[in-house]
């Protein structure tokens, strides 16, 4: 009987502590289509608060939680993605959901997932999430454009990582990936923001070599020295609470595919 009692109190006090906040983040299957050939686009669960620094899948968002999941594409136009998304997880917190788009013009297109929900890991915490990634289609494959535009127009998330450079093309090892934190529309100054690479586990506290500080401006930016997905993560906590909540936490990521080579370029 007294072990049980143990037991019971330990699980209750599991229960008790905040889980790490959850993110959602945004990643296609190539970063570079020709023009009218289509593209599967991923939004997946993960882990990356400060105890679960990586790329990997953690859960999966289940279907109310989406929020809204758009592609908009190079003339402004927005296409709802979540009437053609796909569970490919046999169980409902494994595996992630896909969509297919299918481009019609030649131009940058970004991929966007937003929600604004209450969750519950022992207290009720509003979570504020956002997630991009950009993808171009070409009218060929042999000469990419570099000049591109749009890409620095945000989408008015309420907490937003908006890229400054290119993050298509060019692109390759030793351009930097720029972005501008903005929360609600303005710049938010003194943030940590991560720049993951697939594949590596971020140290505890602060990695020196994957982390950056926002400036006053919200600007910060990472040059990566190999090819590879790179997540960019930013959060924020407040004490913002209401009769639903008692704190709330934003979160915002996006999605970088750095080439091995920069495909417009002989760099």
């Amino acid at each position: 009987m007294r072990r049980l009692l143990l037991l019971v109190a330990l699980a209750l006090a599991i229960i008790a502590v905040p889980g790490v906040a959850h993110d959602t983040w945004v990643q296609t299957n190539t970063h570079i289509v020709r023009t009218g050939d289509a593209v599967h686009i991923d939004l997946l669960l993960g882990n990356h608060g400060n105890d679960h620094r990586d790329f990997k899948i953690a859960g999966k968002l289940s279907g109310e939680s989406v929020g809204t999941f758009v592609v908009v594409a190079p003339d402004g136009k927005s296409y709802d993605l979540k009437p053609d998304l796909t569970d490919v997880g046999y169980a409902p917190k494994e595996g992630f959901h896909t969509a297919k788009f299918a481009t019609a013009k030649a131009g940058l297109y970004v991929a966007a997932q937003s929600s604004d929900s209450v969750v519950n890991h022992g207290k009720p915490v509003r979570a504020v999430r956002s997630a991009k990634v950009f993808f171009l289609a070409s009218n060929s494959l042999d000469k990419v454009p570099s000049d591109t535009t749009g890409f620095d127009k945000p989408l008015g998330h309420k907490f937003e990582l908006v890229p400054e450079a290119n993050p298509v093309a060019p692109m390759g090892p030793g351009t930097k990936i720029k972005v501008r934190l903005l929360l609600n529309g303005k710049p938010l100054a003194g943030e940590r923001v991560s720049f993951v690479p697939r594949g590596v586990t971020l140290k505890e506290g602060t990695d020196n070599t994957y982390e950056r500080t926002t400036d006053k401006d919200g600007r910060a930016s990472f040059t990566p020295k190999s090819g590879n997905y790179y997540l960019v993560v930013a959060h924020h906590v407040t004490d913002e609470k209401s009769e639903k909540y008692e704190s709330t936490k934003y979160a915002a990521t996006l999605t970088v595919f750095v080439p091995d080579k920069c495909p417009c370029c002989d760099e």
